[in-house]
């Protein structure tokens, strides 16, 4: 897949564990490893990936992927509770890359009509 910011072409398969490396994303192992733990209860983990993404990052770009976690976790749940319609235009837009990221394998999905 194409970055449509920068051109440069991005596995998704890397956000499930299918390839190895980057996946086309700048630090991108480091960063999922950071998101699975953050999402996970293992806090040595936790400590761990934190420690290893900050040595990588500047300050900034490490407040910047840990907003992006929390954001994208609570936008996600709130979507997910109240059962928030996927809008035509943004079905057609994502559906190549929740197909690619294989979304509707998680039960949650049947909370969003029309995309599940």
């Amino acid at each position: 897949m194409s970055s449509q910011t920068t051109g440069d072409e991005v596995d998704l398969d890397t956000v499930n564990g299918g390839v190895e490396g980057d996946g086309g994303v700048e630090h991108g192992a480091r960063l999922v490893a950071f998101t699975e733990a953050v999402m996970g209860s293992d806090e040595a983990a936790l400590a761990r990936e934190r420690t290893a993404l900050r040595a990588l990052l500047t300050p900034e770009a490490f407040v910047d992927a840990a907003a992006v976690i929390g954001a994208f976790n609570v936008v996600d749940r709130i979507a997910n509770a109240t059962g928030i319609p996927l809008d035509a235009g943004l079905a057609a837009m994502s559906g190549e890359v929740r197909a690619e990221l294989d979304l509707a394998r998680f039960g949650s999905s049947a909370n969003t009509p029309g995309a599940g």
